[in-house]
């Protein structure tokens, strides 16, 4: 299906999407703009209701249905947000929906979603992808022929979404000059080609999508959808095996740039925007504003716009997010200690080995033998990257080194 986005479609999705969703600002953060030498704005899409901007396609999507489509129901797939889009349309307009979430979908995004969707939805936690509940709904759906509202795949998903750059264009004072996009399944980045080609064709449009799941960039250098074997599930709200075909076909041709950013990288922002602005995000809704210092020289005195996608972020998260900004600044380490079996070791490791700023953050020991030392699995925070190498030599000098854990991923996945 040869399908890019026409703008007067948009504009009528606008229409239909004012009943439920408000128009997000466009905010300018001062912190940003200082640090990059120009003018940053954010479309804050965190704040809508659903706290993302799904809401957009999918109530665009389900209330372009017949009736008889929606008499028989809706079906869909998704990591959360969509999720959630989804059951406060099926709520809102009076259909029954079920929804199939990945196993693995924080617990906050499911409740969300049952507050949402009320008595009108039914919730199915499959597979640990949203590929993998992207299949089960699928088939689920062709049994009982209900309609598949697809999170990013669809035309009018691609239209509702596509109305924040409607909005962004008509709310910026300047011409936008750059405007950053987070790429899950593609169907925002599709929907921001057909309204930057129509409306501002000069517009770069810079596709950012995990380190861990980079399936649009793949796709892209092979020149054909790739389906990805293996994907670091962080970044949930952006996090897919394969990108959508129709927005494969529209994101090839007309995005300027796709580019990844390491998901420690974006746990740091994640904290950054929390700390220094009060601004809460999901891991996919700081993919945008982590990327901006690979263009730092390209933006430099421009009007950028970063989207803000979404801010469905469970508290329970907090500690894994410290822990993978730290390891990206390398200032979080894991050792094999091997301590002498005397009295007295553990005493002279802290107050001779570490250094004066370093501090234990994980200790695991257990003494199981005569053996004359004893292994233990230790962690360690610096406070600057450069006190690692002094650290390791004193270890090695005083025979308390046993090995270097964070480049081993067989192991180190079991203490992250």
């Amino acid at each position: 299906m040869n399908y890019f986005p026409n703008i007067e479609d948009i504009k009528n999705a606008a229409q239909t999407i004012s009943a439920v969703a408000d128009v997000t600002p466009l905010l300018e953060s001062i912190r940003y703009s200082k640090l990059f030498n120009t003018n940053i704005l954010l479309k804050r899409e965190d704040l809508h209701r659903v706290r993302s901007y799904k809401i957009r396609g999918a109530f665009n999507k389900i209330s372009s249905l017949s009736n008889k489509e929606r008499q028989k129901g809706v079906v869909c797939a998704s990591a959360g947000n969509h999720a959630q889009g989804v059951a406060f349309a099926c709520n809102h307009l009076g259909i029954k929906g079920t929804i199939y979430m990945p196993s693995v979908t924080p617990k906050q995004k499911v409740e969300q979603t049952e507050m949402f969707g009320g008595d009108w939805v039914t919730i199915v936690l499959e597979g640990d992808t949203f590929d993998d509940s992207s299949k089960a709904a699928l088939q689920f759906c062709e049994e009982h022929q209900k309609v598949f509202v697809h999170p990013f795949n669809d035309p009018k998903t691609i239209e509702g979404q596509a109305t924040v750059g409607l909005e962004a264009i008509h709310q910026s004072k300047k011409p936008i000059d750059y405007i950053f996009v987070a790429i899950g399944g593609g169907g925002l980045a599709a929907g921001l080609c057909g309204v930057f080609k129509a409306l501002s064709p000069t517009t770069k449009i810079i596709g950012v999508e995990p380190a861990g799941a980079p399936s649009m960039k793949t796709s892209i250098k092979n020149g054909v959808n790739t389906e990805l074997k293996d994907i670091d599930k962080f970044v949930d709200g952006a996090a897919v095996q394969r990108v959508g075909d129709l927005t494969f076909n529209i994101c090839k041709q007309y995005l300027d740039d796709v580019i990844t950013v390491p998901e420690g990288k974006v746990c740091q922002t994640i904290l950054d925007l929390y700390n220094r602005d009060a601004i809460v995000v999901e891991p996919a809704g700081a993919l945008t504003i982590a990327a901006l210092d690979q263009y730092a020289k390209q933006i430099e005195g421009k009007n950028v716009v970063c989207v803000v996608s979404g801010s469905n972020n469970d508290i329970t998260r907090t500690a894994e997010i410290k822990e993978r900004a730290l390891l990206f600044a390398n200032l979080k380490h894991y050792f094999i200690v091997r301590f002498p079996q005397r009295p007295g070791a553990l005493k002279e490791f802290v107050a001779e080995i570490l250094g004066p700023t370093d501090d234990i953050t994980h200790f695991e020991y257990s003494k199981k033998s005569s053996k004359e030392n004893a292994p233990a699995v230790v962690g360690i925070e610096l406070k600057k990257p450069e006190d690692l190498k002094p650290l390791i030599a004193r270890m090695k000098e005083n025979n308390f080194f046993g090995d270097y854990l964070n480049n081993k991923p067989d192991l180190f996945q079991y203490l992250v």
